[in-house]
């Protein structure tokens, strides 16, 4: 059961090379599985025991399942983010070197590891706005094949790249698309090409590099799985599993996948924009509930802010703290921060904690050493929206922003688990006490 949702996993995780197909895949699973597609300029219609779903910049998503018995109401919140380090291309793509070799001019988003995107084959995918007629349309692209690759230099000409070297990223990190022959408009050709258009009817476009690497499970028992971005895309596959198979009536179910996490999440569709609140609003107005029942139910509401954490690294150990550390297999992460990097407190663990109980799902507890700076995700950032008991959670994984990812198989299937039991209660406070059911 471990391999096969971990494969599973892979297969999902191998159809969304950027944020723009992650939405996409996922937006294709809620309609199959019965949820209308709304959209933001539009009006709604919406009932209890109704099932929506609505994108924004088409690299955000926001689902939601109506519970039919809906009165004193909550919502059940899971979050995660369909973004991943890697490198953007840009407008004017192509460098001619000594009209020998063609590059593409590519710029750093978010916090890779620079040396693992190395010598590997790599290709372009994103989205094109394209002009038709009298309105602007936008298009899925991915150049499904092996199309350019970063060279490495050869350590006779740099004898010090395993002493510390530091990758410039205008220089060392260029990808090689051709060679003699190659001219500059050959780019743009594919391009179109992939998306089905004509050169000159692209206005607009967000493209970017991906990893063409092949997942695989491997080890003595077959107990990890690498693949690209698994930070943050096995939270996102596993809480839309679990979000798809929980069944509750008295609260509305919510599934969100921001963008731009790695960014800072300051954009109109990262977990810092308005979009989760819009939502959530419009939903309670279109149930025809008051401003007072909007607030009410966010009171009584609960988010799992689901984003991977670092496991302990075989060969430095010494990096995590001696006994708030986790490891890959052995169950969910639990984050804290005493300056709130992470939101969880003893509230919203104690509720997760009971969550996992009834899963059967084992917990272990991350901090980072007192001494390291901590990196921070979607929980606190969100809740300065959306104001809710939250708990930040994820998966353990080696190598986070690597090119090339490593988790343990067995951790996908616990956190569909827990998803699963979470989107399954109803959760209320009363008298200062924390109630469920």
């Amino acid at each position: 059961m471990y391999k096969k949702i971990s494969q599973e996993m892979t297969e999902f995780l191998k159809q969304c090379p950027t944020a723009f197909h992650a939405v996409d895949k996922i937006g294709k699973e809620l309609k199959g599985r019965g949820f209308e597609r709304l959209s933001e300029n539009e009006h709604w219609e919406i009932r209890p025991g109704g099932k929506y779903y609505v994108t924004r910049n088409d690299s955000s998503i926001i689902a939601f399942d109506i519970g039919s018995r809906i009165q004193d109401y909550s919502f059940n919140i899971a979050a995660s983010h369909s973004d991943f380090p890697t490198f953007k291309v840009k407008e004017n793509a192509e460098i001619e070197v000594r009209k020998k070799y063609m590059q593409l001019n590519t710029e750093g988003y978010g916090g890779m590891i620079c040396a693992t995107w190395f010598d590997r084959p790599l290709s372009v995918a994103g989205r094109v706005i394209v002009k038709e007629e009298d309105h602007l349309a936008s298009k899925l692209v991915n150049i499904d094949r092996d199309l350019v690759m970063i060279p490495s230099m050869a350590i006779h000409m740099n004898r010090s790249v395993n002493d510390g070297y530091v990758y410039n990223k205008q220089v060392d990190m260029l990808p090689l698309f051709g060679a003699e022959g190659c001219k500059k408009e050959d780019f743009l050709k594919l391009i179109a090409q992939a998306a089905d258009v004509l050169e000159t009817s692209i206005y607009g476009r967000d493209l970017y590099l991906y990893n063409r690497q092949e997942p695989t499970v491997w080890g003595a028992q077959e107990e990890f799985v690498s693949a690209q971005h698994l930070d943050d895309m096995q939270c996102a596959y596993a809480s839309l599993k679990g979000f798809l198979e929980g069944q509750q009536e008295k609260s509305v179910n919510v599934y969100a996948c921001f963008d731009n996490e790695e960014v800072g999440s300051g954009t109109k569709q990262g977990a810092g924009s308005t979009f989760l609140y819009d939502v959530l609003r419009r939903l309670n107005m279109g149930l025809g509930k008051t401003e007072e029942d909007y607030y009410r139910a966010v009171a009584g509401s609960f988010l799992l802010s689901a984003d991977n954490a670092h496991a302990v690294h075989p060969n430095h150990p010494e990096k995590t703290d001696v006994e708030n550390c986790v490891y890959m297999n052995e169950g969910i992460v639990i984050k804290s921060h005493a300056g709130q990097k992470y939101t969880s407190d003893a509230v919203s663990i104690a509720m997760f904690r009971e969550i996992c109980e009834k899963a059967d799902v084992p917990v272990q507890f991350f901090a980072n050493r007192s001494d390291e700076v901590s990196g921070s995700t979607l929980g606190n950032i969100s809740s300065g929206k959306v104001s809710v008991n939250a708990v930040d959670i994820g998966l353990p994984q080696l190598a986070m922003h690597s090119a090339y990812e490593t988790a343990g198989v067995k951790d996908t299937f616990y956190m569909v688990k827990a998803m699963q039991q979470f989107f399954s209660m109803h959760f209320y406070e009363r008298d200062g006490k924390l109630y469920w059911e």
